[in-house]
């Protein structure tokens, strides 16, 4: 039996993971601010072995029950599959954003990203057997931006050097760090895509969005390997959407 731990699971891209790392035989646990929304992503799988813990993952002590509980039920972890994030900001020109706007989305999608990573590490190093896969959720803002979204597109450019640096100090303990960069799945945070969205000269256009469903079979591909094999970085994306020669 396979564990693993997935933030953000109560909607989008974390769902969707979650669902399918259960089709593929792991058990899940299940993390994200409400409990309701867990409960609602734990039964569109009946048949899954689910466990359901809401977390804040800017919290040091939340984030330190996840894995406990996690342990706790299972006797370690396998898989981390950091998720969770937020666009707040996103849209507001870099001279009017407010810093207390820059520093939340600082805390959950870079902190909160390094303490569930943190947690996952000690317990993956602790465990025997040791070792276990961290999977960093990135994105295509790792390598280009949007236009207005400087909070959102520093925190992932920060996330490719969690990952690389995880990565590294991983290799003594059997600890393998990947990252997935993710453009335009379709979700609630993108709905805005198919309406319209700025773009870099100016216009807004709507954009081409893939299935969430398509992510999560790269996310379980990528856990399934073993620990010798590592998807360093990767990149999915809606084939006909603005990334190669954006701008």
């Amino acid at each position: 039996m396979s564990i693993a731990v997935v933030t953000g699971a109560g909607s989008g891209i974390g769902r969707s993971v979650a669902l399918a790392l259960a089709a593929a035989g792991w058990s899940v646990a299940l993390a994200g601010r409400r409990a309701e929304p867990l409960e609602e992503t734990a039964a569109l799988a009946p048949d899954g072995d689910f466990l359901c813990a809401p977390t804040d993952v800017t919290s040091e002590a939340r984030v330190a029950a996840l894995f406990s509980a996690v342990r706790d039920r299972y006797g370690r972890v396998d898989l981390l599959f950091n998720n969770a994030g937020t666009f707040a900001g996103g849209g507001t020109p870099v001279e009017d954003l407010d810093p207390a706007t820059w520093r939340t989305v600082v805390d959950v999608n870079l902190t909160g990203a390094f303490l569930c990573a943190q947690a996952a590490f000690r317990a993956m190093k602790e465990q025997d057997p040791q070792g276990g896969r961290i999977i960093n959720n990135g994105s295509i803002s790792a390598h280009v931006p949007r236009p207005h979204s400087i909070a959102y597109t520093a925190t992932k450019h920060a996330m490719t050097g969690l990952t690389k640096s995880l990565s590294l100090d991983g290799r003594p303990y059997r600890i393998a760090c990947g990252q997935l960069d993710i453009g335009n799945a379709a979700t609630d945070m993108t709905a805005r895509m198919q309406s319209g969205i700025l773009q870099a000269d100016g216009r807004l256009a709507p954009e081409p969005v893939m299935d969430a469903a398509d992510v999560a079979a790269t996310v379980v591909h990528m856990a399934g390997l073993p620990l010798e094999a590592n998807v360093q970085f990767a990149t999915v994306m809606a084939t006909a959407m603005p990334y190669v020669g954006r701008g």
